[in-house]
């Protein structure tokens, strides 16, 4: 199945076969969802069947909107898809870009809306082995720490995010420690 999302060309939005875009490094949108417990956040290990950024830990959720989907149903219909999340209340944080080579060839340049969600104690995370090797819950501050002491264990947009994008997305609270 050939997934289309909206990319720009020329100044005008227009969709664009997924891989095509990535090849390109063309500017296209996106979305990411961090699911937080407090001062926690849920991250996932992408499978290793992804063609981009295999085995790395990224934030909870990130796609693309298909083509004419909206960001709030495309990262609401995502967290499902990818584990199982339903039922939490998604908050625009901020949109936000970047651009990053993701490796064989491959750039995200995206044009990212950024959620969160407070997630109850029992959350129910199912994760599709298709897309999601394994979870784990981390303390913000921690997963910081992590990213600093082995960046190649992680997703180039999670560190971008990180670094430079952590007040905009999870507030001063979330940072202090």
């Amino acid at each position: 199945m050939t997934v289309m999302i909206p990319a720009w060309i020329d100044g005008t939005l227009t969709p664009v076969e997924k891989l095509d875009a990535h090849l390109r490094g063309l500017r296209h949108k996106a979305i990411s969802v961090f699911v937080m417990r407090g001062d926690q956040v849920l991250i996932q290990q992408r499978a290793l069947g992804k063609y981009h950024t295999p085995g790395l830990w990224a934030n909870t959720c990130c796609t693309h909107p298909d083509w004419g989907e909206d960001s709030l149903t495309c990262a609401t219909r995502r967290l499902n898809e990818e584990l199982g999340i339903t039922g939490l209340t998604l908050t625009h944080r901020d949109r936000l870009e970047y651009r990053a080579d993701v490796g064989g060839g491959l750039i995200e340049h995206e044009v990212v809306e950024v959620y969160t969600a407070e997630a109850p104690a029992d959350l129910a995370v199912t994760p599709n082995p298709e897309e999601v090797m394994a979870t784990r819950w981390v303390a913000l501050r921690d997963l910081m720490v992590q990213v600093d002491a082995d960046s190649t264990a992680f997703t180039p947009w999670l560190k971008i995010y990180l670094a430079d994008h952590a007040q905009a997305i999870f507030g001063e609270a979330s940072l202090a420690g």
